[in-house]
């Protein structure tokens, strides 16, 4: 089973027969991104699959995998300084780790229209990562609710959550 908190977790979401799926990945696929995209690679879903990953009180990526195609979204280029996540994040997206004097404000980046298709729009998504009164975990969830798979991800959550 799984190690998980409520600031540090990985999740993959798929649809299967028209209902939300989620499930909890392992801790450690928060400090791996090749790990996250081969985990969404494995899953069921025919339209593809989500993975989200929140790590600590700092920032979460979020990506999508249909087929050979994956998105990649990353809500504070910052985090790059400190998590090795949000590193690979960036050296998958060809963008440099920003300097010191780049780090006085959150900016999200990549895919800003990940969720598009789904509902959520990229203003939507950038008013979501930058709001500061949020934990990345929040942000998730509410992403969840927006899209649709808020109750799946709860599940998912709160059985491993209640079961260490």
């Amino acid at each position: 089973m799984p190690d998980v908190s409520t600031s540090d977790f990985a999740v993959v979401v798929y649809r299967e027969d028209d209902v939300w799926e989620a499930e909890v990945l392992p801790t450690a696929l928060t400090e791996n991104l090749d790990g996250l995209i081969q985990a969404l690679r494995q899953q069921p879903g025919i339209g593809g699959a989500i993975g989200l990953a929140a790590v600590g009180d700092d920032f979460f990526v979020a990506l999508r995998v249909l087929g050979n195609h994956v998105s990649v979204f990353l809500s504070d280029v910052t985090a790059s300084v400190d998590w090795p996540l949000a590193r690979q994040v960036l050296d998958y997206l060809d963008i440099p780790v920003p300097e010191d004097e780049d780090l006085d404000q959150v900016l999200p980046v990549g895919d800003m229209s990940i969720f598009d298709d789904l509902g959520v729009d990229e203003m939507e998504l950038g008013a979501l990562s930058g709001d500061l009164d949020l934990f990345p975990d929040e942000v998730l969830a509410s992403l969840a609710r927006r899209i649709g798979f808020g109750h799946a991800l709860e599940r998912a959550l709160a059985t491993v959550i209640g079961a260490s």
